[in-house]
């Protein structure tokens, strides 16, 4: 493992890399090094607006691909941001190829990340910080029902398109406590239907989410998994889940609705 620095931003790859590049995009002031997908992430600023700069291909310390294959996914899902274009997905600016690395480029979209596993060590050592998602479970119904509406009115338009949604939880969201708005971004593994479940068990996704033919191989995946998937987000934005049933999830492989105790929703109120 190396370390790198960036405008005073330290990062960490396998192997050092030059990124010299993204000077033209101005100042580096954040980096997302720690991504399954091989990405390095940068958050960039000039004078005049900032960047999202994602770049595959280089050998990253928590890659679950090759850097070839972040490369191929990279560019298969820039696409993907042109022909799902929608109000509340982030916009995709440009995208090209440098040397042995393949870049995109996003307009800068302002907000936390519902589940920043990379800042996990941080809010560990200072339990006093609230993490995103912490925040927003907190939020009034009302404003989380509005996050509900985005989520329908995109998932609706990828269906609509012949999508599936693969790989979509809680991570794919952005809110802006300050603004009350929300951005979706990561959609990079939505495929065009009819999918099959060619891998088994190890089909992309989050095991606090997946629907059961997730699981299988040779299982299709279609409109119905989307809604399952939908299902199970709304669920952890509008009860409460506990550890040990997440812990279940992941050992069983099952996802079942709470229980209604769990919602904190008042019925006889609404």
């Amino acid at each position: 493992m190396v370390e790198q620095t960036i405008d005073g931003i330290s990062f960490h790859l396998e192997k050092e890399h030059d990124f010299s590049f993204l000077t033209k995009y101005g100042k580096v002031f954040s980096i997302i090094d720690s991504t399954g997908s091989g990405c390095i992430c940068f958050g960039i600023e000039n004078k005049d607006k900032k960047v999202f700069v994602k770049a595959a291909g280089a050998h990253t310390t928590e890659a679950e691909v090759s850097a070839e294959e972040s490369i191929h996914l990279l560019h298969k899902a820039t696409e993907l941001y042109k022909v799902l274009a929608h109000p509340h997905l982030i916009h995709l600016s440009e995208a090209y190829a440098i040397d042995d690395l393949f870049v995109a480029v996003y307009d800068y979209a302002q907000g936390e990340c519902l589940f920043d596993h990379w800042n996990f060590d941080y809010y560990k050592a200072h339990p006093e910080v609230l993490t995103p998602w912490q925040k927003f479970f907190a939020l009034p119904v009302d404003k989380k029902l509005s996050v509900t509406e985005v989520l329908f009115s995109f998932l609706m338009h990828c269906v609509q398109h012949g999508y599936v949604a693969v790989d979509f939880y809680d991570s794919s969201i952005m809110y802006d406590f300050n603004k009350d708005t929300v951005t979706l971004c990561d959609i990079d593994l939505f495929a065009k239907a009819p999918v099959i479940n060619t891998v088994g068990v190890d089909y992309p996704g989050t095991r606090r989410f997946k629907a059961p033919e997730e699981y299988e191989k040779g299982a299709l995946i279609d409109e119905r998994t989307t809604v399952f998937t939908l299902a199970a987000l709304l669920f952890s934005f509008f009860s409460t889940i506990e550890k040990e049933e997440m812990k279940k999830r992941y050992e069983t492989k099952v996802v079942l609705p709470p229980h209604r105790s769990a919602f904190m929703v008042n019925y006889s109120d609404l």
